[in-house]
């Protein structure tokens, strides 16, 4: 393990990385081989018993994906990272691994819509019940808590309303009950937000987000005690497959190292889109966390940096109306994704949240007139030009 470093802006630069292990490369080489020699047929039963360390089959390690591992560990004060082909892969893998037929989950209020497909789906196949909640309150939470509750998952910001919910408050009524909590810190990226600081077990990202911050690679990441990490890595990594090729490590390594400055500036330019869409008059309701009327402010005082960048929005109208908005957009991208250096915009209820039950959706508060908007690195003035221009014509 490399040295951790004290500042982010350091280690997302040098984190888990030693040019003297690699013959003196600034840049980590990508090492793009699906196995490994073994110099004697010794050697590779030793390997394979774990009596000694070394490379076997890059399903199960590979040199550039392990800097990356290392540096998000370190990104995110963890013991361990673990890399996956997709955020939804390393969402599927702690879940799985922390749950068996008939157990419990209590969720977040209010989730990206394939977590809660996969929870669906969970639920369907194996008896794995549910329970969404607000997270408002320790008692609220103690209350759905069952015998059978294997893990609490939550989201914070959750996707897409912004709501907030208070790490440090789940964390410590989860230890009253020996409760892992996992995080979704896809949001705010470990710039913003370190959940691990606030007692929570597991963190998770879906790298293609604010990690890679280009819009060109699939990956998702874990970080938690070496111990669980190896167990996933051991099985629900290792024989569902949904490893993380070296080449796209290698493009998060490239991402990783302007994540502050990236942040810095989405934050910036949400910041004064927020402004600008709470004047606006065809704009009924808008959600940001560093918003200072948010009634969740105080948690993002708490426990996040600063706002990050996305904002959700709802207009005055119907789904009609906010699908004409996405229609009268000039140079601002109609996509799914978010953290991008291009500002994207989508509708949630028929896009990325439309697996969810239409009335759970309602409960959730993702109404049919919520628009989300992921921030890009653009002029800022360039980006509100655009949206008041759309709002302008509904």
């Amino acid at each position: 393990m490399v040295k951790k470093h004290d500042y982010i802006e350091t280690a997302v630069i040098h984190g888990g990385y030693d040019t003297k292990r690699m013959l003196g490369s600034l840049t980590p080489p990508i090492f793009q081989t699906s196995t490994y020699t073994f110099e004697t047929a010794e050697q590779g039963e030793r390997r394979f018993a774990g009596d000694e360390e070394g490379y076997i089959y890059s399903r199960l390690g590979n040199p550039t994906v392990h800097i990356l591992e290392e540096r998000i560990a370190d990104l995110e004060n963890g013991e361990k990272g673990l890399a996956f082909a997709s955020g939804m892969a390393a969402v599927s893998a702690v879940l799985i691994a922390l749950t068996k037929a008939n157990d419990h989950i209590v969720c977040s209020s209010g989730l990206y819509g394939c977590t809660f497909g996969l929870l669906s789906m969970m639920k369907e196949k194996y008896n794995i019940d549910t329970d969404y909640t607000d997270m408002i309150s320790k008692d609220e939470l103690r209350k759905r808590i069952k015998k059978e509750t294997t893990v609490i998952y939550v989201e914070t910001p959750i996707n897409p309303t912004m709501k907030l919910i208070d790490l440090q408050m789940v964390a410590e009524v989860a230890k009253e009950f020996h409760i892992p909590v996992v995080v979704d810190n896809t949001f705010s990226s470990p710039y913003l937000q370190r959940p691990l600081d606030f007692g929570c077990d597991v963190v998770i990202h879906s790298a293609t987000k604010y990690i890679g911050g280009h819009g060109d690679v699939i990956a998702g990441l874990v970080v938690g005690k070496e111990a669980f990490i190896d167990s996933v890595a051991a099985t629900t990594q290792k024989d569902i497959g949904g490893v993380l090729s070296p080449f796209d490590a290698w493009l998060l390594l490239r991402g990783l190292k302007t994540l502050p400055v990236r942040l810095d500036r989405h934050c910036e330019n949400a910041e004064r889109i927020v402004e600008k869409l709470k004047r606006n008059n065809k704009v009924s309701n808008v959600y940001y966390p560093s918003d200072e009327s948010n009634p969740d402010y105080p948690i993002m005082e708490k426990q996040m940096k600063r706002g990050g960048g996305v904002i959700s929005f709802e207009i005055k109208g119907d789904k009609k109306t906010a699908q004409q908005v996405l229609n009268h957009l000039s140079f601002l991208q109609i996509a799914v994704s978010l953290g991008d250096a291009e500002t994207l915009i989508e509708h949630p209820a028929t896009m990325t949240h439309a697996v969810i039950p239409a009335a759970t959706r309602q409960q959730m508060g993702i109404t049919d007139q919520l628009i989300r908007l992921s921030v890009g690195l653009e002029a800022w003035q360039d980006i509100w030009s655009d949206l008041e221009q759309a709002l302008d014509r509904i």
